[in-house]
């Protein structure tokens, strides 16, 4: 079979179309050639079309966002970008299924579409400190005006090998979250106590268990320790809904199973959002003294 042809834009790349040619070579398994032009002959005759050209037709494989009219627009207000058309039309196959695909969408695809759309997620910035972002990561490969003789070509060629991989592994964390997920609601039923839950593995629960009032502490493995986890309404906030004893911030080993009377305890963060204990009983213990406190 003849190899596909993927036409995008030359010159200086961003994440956009990085990530939407990314996507194609996964779908296309490597049978496809990149071009990047401008040249409107070329663009005419290629197989794929992604963040050039003026045109959004997914029937014929054109992936643009830049026309007068744009591509579209998210309920959530996020304009489309090429990335976000690309994965639109052929993410939920590359995935393996809806779900998967959706996530996917939510976690990487619609971040780089509103920063190449000029959509801030972000409040205002701490003394003027900006969020270095994955469009940032890529914008770094881009040749500087002191690299005289670097390819950009290569440098391109070298994002996309990476935009493949991260592309990869966040499917397979969207497959394993998916699953996790799962085990968390099953534990969160089967708990004879919900303010507290026991996790027999490392799953993903932030998200999943903020969306339900009855959790506040969650006990689960890590690498070879147990850890004992304050839960929180928002995930991303610092906010705990019952914090660990005051009496345990910052301390360690001797001094922190002196003052639980559990053994094996190992140390409790100052900011009381997180214990470990060697074991499962260890860490089970300190939840339940946690439970008691009103610290």
């Amino acid at each position: 079979m003849a190899q596909k042809i993927i036409v995008t834009h030359d010159g200086t790349f961003h994440a956009d179309d990085v990530f939407a040619v990314a996507v194609l070579l996964t779908l296309l398994k490597g049978g496809a050639k990149v071009t990047r032009t401008r040249v409107r002959e070329k663009i005419a005759a290629a197989d794929y079309v992604v963040d050039v050209g003026e045109e959004y037709a997914p029937e014929r494989n054109r992936f643009d966002h830049h026309q007068r009219e744009g591509a579209g627009v998210r309920k959530n207000g996020i304009p489309f970008a090429a990335f976000g058309l690309v994965w639109k039309q052929y993410g939920e196959k590359i995935a393996g299924g809806r779900d998967i695909a959706e996530m996917i969408d939510t976690t990487l695809v619609q971040p780089l579409d509103a920063r190449d759309n000029g959509v801030s997620l972000c409040g205002e910035f701490l003394c003027g400190i900006a969020p270095y972002e994955l469009s940032d990561a890529v914008r770094a490969l881009v040749p500087s005006w002191r690299e005289e003789g670097v390819s950009i070509q290569a440098r391109f060629e070298e994002a996309v090998l990476f935009a493949e991989r991260v592309l990869t592994y966040e499917i397979e964390r969207a497959r394993a979250r998916i699953e996790g997920e799962r085990q968390v609601r099953a534990a969160l039923e089967t708990a004879e106590d919900k303010r507290l839950i026991f996790l027999d593995g490392d799953y993903p629960w932030k998200d999943m268990l903020a969306r339900f009032p009855e959790p506040l502490f969650v006990v689960h493995p890590q690498d070879t320790v147990w850890y004992l986890e304050c839960v929180r309404d928002n995930p991303h906030m610092f906010v705990n809904r019952k914090n660990l004893p005051e009496g345990w911030a910052g301390l360690r080993d001797e001094e922190l199973a002196q003052i639980t009377d559990v053994p094996d305890a190992v140390f409790c963060h100052r900011n009381r959002f997180m214990a470990v204990a060697k074991s499962k009983e260890g860490a089970l213990a300190l939840a339940k003294l946690a439970l008691q406190s009103d610290s």
